[in-house]
């Protein structure tokens, strides 16, 4: 522990000064030597990582960490989509309807938490068979790319589109297909010069 009392015994922390001479205040280094924590900086990793990972392990969160925030945020975005839709329709049609005063309120409100929940509800159940088409075709092909998320995207939109025919999910899938590949190549440095040319490269 640090004593700072002079000879005397006179406690000088409070005026600024500082007389003990029996602890250094400088390394062979040239460091500074803090006399409050009395610690060497030298002995203070600079260029170790912040963060200790184990062997082997992957220095990112896996889809089934980043699943529970995509939920949240694919309904919480459909519910501002959906409601703000609703709104609109809703003024729409009590202005046709000629509805006033607590009338046009109440359907106001009926329209805005109607459209809110199904769009939450749909972007909602779309996110959650993403997620699982990702965990899966993960797991099948043992590792991590962008070609999961793209392979995830079309599988989850033909599901999800499956029931109004085969046409229309197949057009959905290739929408969701196109999408992520924008998404994947934005993700992995966008389409810069250098890109282009480690693209090239790898192809040749």
């Amino acid at each position: 522990m640090l004593n700072f009392l002079n000879n005397s015994g006179k406690n000088e922390a409070d005026n600024g000064s500082y007389n003990n001479t029996n602890i250094p205040v400088t390394l062979q280094q040239g460091l500074s030597l803090s006399p409050y924590m009395n610690v060497d900086p030298s002995y203070l990793p600079i260029n170790q990582p912040e963060f200790i990972f184990p062997d082997g392990a992957v220095k990112q969160r896996g889809r089934f960490e980043l699943a529970f925030g995509q939920i949240g945020a694919a309904c919480i975005i459909g519910a501002g989509i959906g409601g703000a839709t609703g709104l609109y329709r809703g003024i729409k049609a009590t202005s046709i309807a000629g509805e006033t005063g607590k009338l046009r309120r109440t359907q106001l409100i009926n329209h805005v938490m109607k459209g809110g929940a199904n769009m939450a509800n749909s972007l909602g159940v779309i996110t959650i068979m993403y997620t699982c088409a990702g965990m899966g075709i993960t797991w099948i092909r043992g590792t991590d790319d962008s070609f999961n998320t793209v392979g995830a995207a079309a599988a989850s939109a033909a599901l999800f589109r499956s029931a109004a025919g085969v046409r229309k999910a197949g057009f959905a899938a290739a929408i969701a297909a196109g999408v992520a590949t924008i998404y994947s190549v934005w993700n992995n440095g966008g389409f810069s010069s250098q890109r282009v040319r480690e693209w090239n490269t790898y192809r040749s």
